[in-house]
């Protein structure tokens, strides 16, 4: 059983700096309902920001300028007093308008929950269900995971060039499906090591607000979501549906409130600066899976009884290591199993446990730390003096209360005492599966629940 989140109408972006919002960025997506809030401290227990207002026994609220709008507290409130931004009756219009064409972005924790929404078990995976649902409400589909494979090209790209600058080279080879290619990293010498991850907007919001010091260390790359609104409108307007910008309308389906926040970052206009009008968005609006649930449920769509076939084209190819970005450890896995095959020179294989990184993985562990050794092969044997790479890496999963797993590791950087090449970090413990976004458990109140809702409504 899943319980029901109130949801309210989004609003539009804020007209001028305020805070710690940017003109054009969505304040307030997740707020307090104060009339049934009864002060019980459960958000306050997992919010990784302390931005949770109010004694025990008191109303509480959001301080939205601390906010990180991961949606902790939205998925533990045992009372379901917290309410979210939706895009549902907007994107509801958009799939009527025939001259629309409606994109959705689909994220890889999304297939393994939203048929929780319709009865089955959590953890019940239906990709094909999925698809099919998607096309028959009238979307096309960028699946998510075909822009998480373009974020490990182009983030591994970027860490093996920051180790080579910082190495003292000005050159490195690097060879991709039996080509040589010669990056120039003296540009890289400047970007510090340990590279951090960038595709949590979570943990972005978060090094913003309390390290900036430590943003030269975040990997340069878009997460996927804004990697693929961006690809949408350009190369997929012209090339794959064949029809003007103005009529695409991309929507990213994400288990996570955060990604709705990072769809309004206004740097995220790339396809707009492309296309030279920059109030276009890479992406147009952001539904949880619980908002995409609500959208099939108004259109009639019977999920669970829709053929489970898949029909992958265009956008829809994807590795392994994309899907397991949605899970603690899955990015640094991805990562790692590129640094892997470009710097040992051996092609993946789907049998061999040689290309099975467990070490790195959260799992229910908070903070992982692990040394991996990397056969080089015989150019960059040359290149590091050594016949093996000892790459070290460590997985935050899910920042903690106040930052509790997340502060040491951060603190070591900023003193300079960091012994890790690469960090994961997710805001959500277990990684995206868990986040904010995803169907929330029915939480059937306990008698101590039950007094204190009497209380508060005495």
């Amino acid at each position: 059983m899943v319980g029901k989140v109130r949801t309210f109408k989004a609003e539009k972006g804020i007209t001028q700096d305020v805070g710690t919002y940017r003109k054009g960025e969505l304040k307030g997506i997740l707020r307090i309902n104060e009339d049934l809030c009864v002060g019980c401290d459960t958000c306050k227990s997992v919010c990784p920001a302390k931005a949770i207002n109010g004694n025990l026994g008191e109303k509480h609220s959001i301080d939205f300028d601390r906010c990180i709008i991961c949606g902790q507290c939205l998925v533990n409130c045992p009372f379901d007093a917290i309410e979210q931004m939706s895009f549902v009756d907007e994107v509801v219009g958009k799939l009527k308008d025939k001259q629309t064409k409606v994109v959705a972005i689909i994220a890889p924790a999304v297939r393994v929950a939203i048929a929780e929404e319709f009865g089955a078990k959590p953890g019940t995976l239906t990709v094909g269900k999925l698809w099919r649902a998607l096309k028959k409400a009238g979307f096309e589909i960028y699946d998510n995971n075909f822009a998480a494979d373009q974020t490990i090209l182009e983030e591994g790209t970027e860490l093996l060039a920051r180790i080579a600058a910082h190495a003292g080279l000005k050159k490195l080879p690097v060879f991709l499906w039996d080509k040589k290619i010669e990056l120039d990293v003296e540009e890289f010498k400047h970007k510090p090591l340990p590279q951090f991850t960038s595709c949590c907007p979570g943990w972005v919001r978060y090094a913003e607000i309390y390290y900036p010091d430590l943003l030269p260390y975040l990997s340069s790359c878009k997460s996927p979501q804004q990697m693929a609104g961006a690809t949408a409108k350009t190369y997929g307007s012209k090339a794959v549906w064949k029809v003007s910008v103005e009529k695409i309308y991309t929507v990213g389906v994400m288990p996570c409130t955060a990604k709705i926040f990072e769809a309004f970052r206004p740097e995220f206009n790339s396809a707009g600066r492309y296309h030279k009008n920059e109030a276009m968005r890479d992406v147009d609006a952001v539904l949880t899976t619980r908002d995409l649930a609500e959208v099939f449920r108004r259109l009639n769509i019977d999920f669970m009884n829709l053929p489970e076939e898949r029909f992958p084209k265009d956008f829809m190819w994807y590795s392994g290591g994309a899907t397991i970005f949605g899970v603690s450890g899955g990015v640094m896995e991805a990562a790692v199993r590129f640094a892997f095959h470009v710097l040992s020179g051996k092609s993946p294989s789907p049998t061999s446990m040689e290309w099975e990184f467990q070490d790195v993985r959260g799992l229910t562990n908070p903070i992982v730390r692990a040394t991996l050794t990397i056969p080089l092969r015989p150019e960059y044997q040359k290149v590091f003096n050594a016949k093996e790479y000892k790459f070290k890496v460590c997985t935050i999963n899910g920042i903690g209360c106040d930052g509790a797993h997340l502060k040491p590791v951060l603190e070591e950087v900023l003193k300079g005492k960091s012994p890790y090449h690469f960090i994961e970090v997710m805001t959500c413990p277990g990684g995206c599966i868990n986040g904010g976004g995803q169907p929330k458990p029915s939480m059937s109140m306990g008698f101590i629940q039950k007094m204190l809702y009497k209380l508060a409504k005495a």
